[in-house]
């Protein structure tokens, strides 16, 4: 009779610790799982939203380059607006104005080791005319027919060549590069050009409009007939992947 109790005794203890041990072992299956799977949801909305940001990056630098280049292209012109409308108050009787530039394209330097002069990828350029090029609203060379293609001389090559005024005064003076700076020779002894001075395109020449800021002033060589202004230009640049070309001074 005893061994029949303790047989039921120990079959009760067993399946109770079975049904325990069930739903606990349960209890920690279901708790793993939930984590995980809350691991994983995790996983799946960072991953998701860090696509979705990457993309909104994407748009939002597409945006930024096209409103650059747009204010590049107001920059370049606000300028000669602004010293054209100085003309147009002293003289009311000052004809219409209305330049226009042009996007191209900068598509390889012309010659190893010269990087004062590039191809330019410029659709409808005419090989007899010479052009004024702009970069970030600044004068930047020039651009030339070399073998019936578009050359652009930037503007510190000695084949950069355009009309320009110095100061306040507009003291006139033909702007040429010299490999490293502009230079500005032949320019008569009774005027006066100081250090400092602030150098823009006269548009005399049909190459630029007027006003465009070129340089600045910063030495003045006394020659035995004339004086020779050196000037550091606003724009130090290389290669850039765009430029602005002036397709109509007025």
């Amino acid at each position: 009779m005893k061994s029949k109790i303790k047989v039921a005794a120990v079959t009760i203890s067993l399946a109770f610790v079975s049904v325990y041990l069930s739903d606990h072992a349960r209890a920690i299956f279901v708790g793993g799982a939930g984590s995980s799977v809350g691991l994983y949801q995790n996983a799946i909305t960072y991953i998701r939203d860090r696509i979705n940001e990457h993309f909104r990056q994407v748009e939002e630098i597409k945006a930024l380059r096209a409103q650059n280049i747009e204010l590049e292209r107001s920059a370049a012109l606000l300028s000669t607006f602004a010293y054209e409308l100085n003309n147009v108050l002293s003289d009311k009787n000052s004809s219409s104005y209305a330049p226009q530039i042009k996007q191209v394209r900068a598509l390889t330097y012309a010659k190893i080791g010269d990087y004062d002069k590039v191809w330019l990828d410029f659709k409808d350029f005419d090989k007899d005319k010479i052009y004024g090029m702009i970069y970030k609203g600044k004068s930047a060379g020039i651009v030339v027919n070399k073998d019936s293609k578009p050359l652009g001389l930037l503007q510190t090559d000695p084949g950069s060549i355009f009309s320009v005024y110095i100061g306040d005064e507009k003291i006139a003076g033909i702007a040429k590069g010299n490999n490293k700076n502009i230079i500005i020779k032949y320019i008569s002894q009774w005027l006066n050009p100081k250090i400092g001075d602030e150098v823009y395109t006269s548009g005399l020449d049909d190459i630029f409009f007027g006003g465009i800021p070129v340089g600045k002033v910063v030495e003045i060589k006394e020659e035995d007939l004339y004086k020779s202004a050196i000037v550091e230009p606003d724009n130090k640049i290389e290669v850039p992947s765009y430029l602005y070309v002036v397709t109509k001074g007025k």
